[in-house]
């Protein structure tokens, strides 16, 4: 018989250990095809072994393997005769082979179709011929980080490889390992451009709500004022072009009437913003709403929630934003700022196919975003690392922190030219203290400390309870006429007071200053005394509160009070709510209030033990803008149980570096206090109140239970589900597999040994069964599953095998039935497993997934386990 060299195409040399593979994993014996010396032969006879023995392609145990074969398909030498003639001469003269697939898998493929009576075919093998949709994962599923990660090694290897054979190959691997450092660039960019925006606009309808400016409506307050020839720098708030809503509309700027048509236009316009802000996070993407941080830690760990970090979440997040800030609710944009930068960066991430296809790369890039969105929240980049380090990321390795450094500095230099503050400063809030703290004033930040804490554990405590209450009654039902109920009393009740009607980014900026000489705030009402002495600069000594100072105190302790209120009602609304400026505010307000009255103290008793050696009369002794920053850490502490990245934070947010020991002091203080109510933070209370499974790397599992104890099936339970190795049809696994809701199988050799083979995922299983119908030729419901390296012996008239080894995880986590539950614990956090297996003397007894883990852990506090909603 002739063979067409042109037929097959080139074949390619393969190792033994590559070529034992190919034949140990085919199902049908094949006949020998060798290329030697650039001629193609075929051997039908037994002394073919003698020339494959000499050749390099097989190994001694492989050819005498092909020789039984040879002698089973065959039948010694004398079975030519009793071969399909059709059958060859179609596949050798009309059958093309590529050459980038092998001959081997194509040929024996329709070999093996043929004897089974089908004709030619071909069987799928998804190691072989990829199946879309394989790997994936459902939404509100947990990702596999094992695999993921094994996925993207193999990956690498691969490429590693390719780069030593071609010039061409060697540029994508540098391409390739240049990719990441491009998309943090990219992410920097683009982060850092939207909350530049978002500033410049928050700000400019912020001022909208007091009046509008003649020159040009685009124009802020600040801005419209800069442009006008009268304005003086003692009254430089004010100026003719500038004209609030009163002043407009009656012609005078003083009088009842005036300042009724500004409040009322005040309540109409907070009513507008915060109306279209729900609007479009209800009509266009519900995933908008809120800080996005809880989602943003659960999503890290390895949750898949589909849509949340998807374009249309930036476009509305990034609008509505700017409206919820603007219409004075008590929210900040800093917290929605992270979900931002992370919509940005899985946007990016599809560009490059690295991060496209691999879960857990993609979270690297997420984590780095998280900095950003801090980074450019605050103008604190080395604070942003740290907080994604400490506060959200869930794995985060060394090249990650590289990256997110790295990232965080675009996105502030890309802030900084921007400059959305028109002050020509990164930071939020420049403060310039002029006198050193003393040791005896870390008294009072303890107290700061004290309270921040126990403000913080208030909170939470309140806060989840009224959203417990939003979701179990009517409340929630009506998620519009909340937001406008809420923004309404929240106008009416600010408006009175300027500390309230103002942002809350520039209250805390003003709660922060130091009274200097020429500061016309009412915080700086102060009384002059008749021996007076400077300070240093332009700064004062201490001296009595004025009636002006008076005036502020109450209206800081009424703002207090109202802020403390309605944050708790704010916070989980559905619109853009960050939290760091409210807690911060309340924060400040209390320590303002304290720094104060310690300022008053020194001033009337500077003889006090206490004061004595340090605090002369007439010199600047007390800061209570100091106090006011301290304060404010300690809020945020306590509300959010930061610590090394709150005070990193702080110090980059003010340039404070000198109060740092202040800081650490009243951080530590409020993260102790609150966690003697409870180790929760407010972000971890939401993860818990919204059901995801997430396990709290910082929390500890004390618990003497088994793995036995906590494993499915219980005692109770109908036996564990699972596939056996060979003997299931097509028709009986669909059916299996359509009468469960479990997310994934284990494979066991037999129902009777229950030894375990592997475990294989509900999700690819389906698919690969679906593609298997289409793809290949002769597969229906009789059709035998096979998870094994080899086929079974069939009868010749049985439909052709489905083999699904390929899909198979074949080295799945396994722990003994005696293991303790707290060991257990630690290999799912650290491994960042969806599920374990458990064994007992090698037999498959049951599985323990993260559910059933978090569902145990909130059985030993006294929690509800069913509250635990997602896989």
């Amino acid at each position: 018989m002739r063979v067409n060299s042109k037929t097959f195409g080139p074949i390619k040399k393969k190792s033994s250990d590559q070529r034992s593979d190919r034949l140990s994993r085919s199902c049908l014996e094949q006949p020998i095809i060798l290329q030697l010396q650039g001629l193609f032969f075929f051997f039908w006879t037994n002394e073919a072994v003698l020339l494959l023995e000499s050749t390099s392609y097989l190994r001694s145990e492989e050819v005498v393997v092909l020789s039984l074969s040879w002698r089973t398909v065959w039948g010694g030498g004398s079975g030519f005769q009793k071969m399909d003639r059709q059958f060859w001469s179609g596949a050798l003269e009309e059958e093309e082979v590529p050459a980038e697939s092998g001959v081997y898998e194509d040929y024996y493929s329709g070999r093996g179709a043929a004897m089974n009576g089908h004709g030619p075919g071909k069987l799928v093998d998804p190691l072989e011929d990829p199946v879309p949709g394989l790997g994936t994962y459902e939404d509100f599923n947990t990702i596999d980080w094992v695999r993921e990660k094994s996925k993207d090694r193999d990956r690498h290897r691969e490429i590693t490889k390719k780069s030593k054979q071609s010039k061409v190959a060697l540029m994508h691997s540098v391409s390739d390992a240049f990719s990441g450092w491009l998309l943090m660039l990219l992410v920097g960019l683009m982060s850092g451009a939207l909350a530049g925006g978002i500033d410049i606009a928050a700000h400019w309808l912020t001022d909208m709500k007091d009046g509008v400016c003649l020159i040009g409506f685009w124009f802020n307050h600040e801005h419209c004022c800069w442009k006008s020839n009268e304005t003086t720098f003692q009254d430089r708030d004010s100026c003719p072009q500038w004209q609030s809503w009163g002043e407009l509309i009656t012609g005078t700027s003083t009088g009842p009437l005036a300042y009724i048509m500004s409040y009322l236009m005040y309540i109409f316009w907070a009513l507008l913003f915060s109306f279209l802000a729900v609007a479009l996070v209800r009509a266009f993407a519900p995933y908008a709403c809120g800080s996005g941080i809880p989602e943003i830690k659960t999503i890290l760990s390895g949750f898949i929630i589909r849509g949340y970090l998807g374009k249309w979440t930036l476009i509305v997040k990034t609008i509505t934003l700017v409206l919820a800030v603007s219409s004075g609710l008590s929210l900040g944009k800093e917290g929605p700022l992270v979900h931002v930068a992370c919509c940005c960066a899985n946007i990016l991430c599809h560009l490059f196919t690295k991060y496209r296809k691999n879960e857990a790369k993609r979270r690297e890039v997420l984590s780095a975003a998280a900095a950003v969105g801090v980074s450019v929240a605050f103008g604190a980049p080395i604070g942003g690392v740290l907080f994604s380090l400490e506060e959200v990321s869930y794995y985060f390795p060394l090249k990650t922190l590289w990256r997110s450094f790295f990232a965080a500095l675009v996105a502030a230099f890309t802030l900084r030219s921007i400059n959305p503050f028109g002050n020509s400063r990164l930071v939020l809030f420049y403060v310039e203290f002029h006198a050193p703290w003393h040791l005896v004033e870390l008294g009072p930040f303890v107290l700061l400390g004290i309270f921040g804490g126990l403000w913080g554990a208030l909170f939470i405590k309140a806060n989840i309870a009224w959203c417990k209450l939003r979701k179990t009654t009517r409340l929630g039902h009506y998620p519009v006429m909340e937001v406008l109920v809420v923004t309404a009393l929240t106008a009416v009740v600010a408006y009175p007071n300027s500390y309230t009607r103002m942002s809350g980014a520039e209250l805390i900026s003003e709660l922060f200053n130091d009274c200097s000489l020429l500061d016309s705030s009412q915080l700086c009402g102060y009384k002059q005394p008749t021996n007076t002495t400077a300070g240093v600069g332009n700064s004062l000594g201490d001296r009595p509160a004025g009636p002006g100072l008076y005036t502020a105190l109450w209206q800081l302790a009424l703002a207090l009070i109202f802020k403390m209120l309605i944050t708790v009602i704010t916070f989980g609304m559905k619109v853009p709510s960050g939290l760091f400026i409210p807690s911060m505010a309340v924060g400040a307000i209390a320590g303002r209030l304290l720094g104060i009255a310690m300022e008053q103290l020194a001033y009337y008793n500077h003889d006090w033990l206490i004061f004595t050696g340090w605090c002369s009369p007439g010199a600047d002794c007390i800061t209570p803008g100091l106090y006011a920053m301290v304060g404010a850490a300690a809020c945020l502490g306590g509300v959010t149980r930061m610590t090394v990245s709150l005070v990193v934070i702080m110090f980059e947010l003010t340039g404070g570096l000198e109060y740092i020991v202040p800081l650490m002091a009243a951080t530590m203080t409020s993260k102790w206090v609150a966690d003697a109510f409870g180790r929760e933070g407010i972000y971890e209370a939401h993860i818990r109140l919204n059901g995801y499974p997430f396990l709290e790397p910082k929390e500890e599992f004390e618990c003497s239970s088994l793995a036995v104890d906590v494993m499915r099936p219980r005692r109770s339970d109908p036996a564990l589900v699972v596939l056996t190795q060979e003997g299931m049809t097509v028709g009986e696994v669909e059916a299996l597999v359509e009468g469960t809701r479990y997310s994934g199988f284990p494979v066991v050799v037999s129902a009777e040994s229950q030894r375990l083979v592997g475990f294989i995922l509900r999700r690819d299983l389906l698919i690969s069964i679906d593609n298997a119908r289409k793809r290949q030729e002769g597969i229906v419901s009789a059709s035998k599953v096979v998870f094994s390296e080899h086929c079974p012996a069939q009868a010749p008239d049985a439909p052709p095998p489905l083999r699904l080894r390929g899909i198979m995880d074949l080295s799945p986590f396994t722990v003994t039935d005696h293991t303790p539950m707290d060991i257990t614990v630690d290999i799912f956090r650290k491994l960042g497993l969806r599920q374990c297996l458990v064994t007992h003397n090698g037999r498959l007894l049951g599985i323990i997934t993260k559910k059933d883990i978090l569902k145990h852990m909130a059985q030993i506090a006294n929690r509800d386990p069913d509250s635990i909603l997602f896989n």
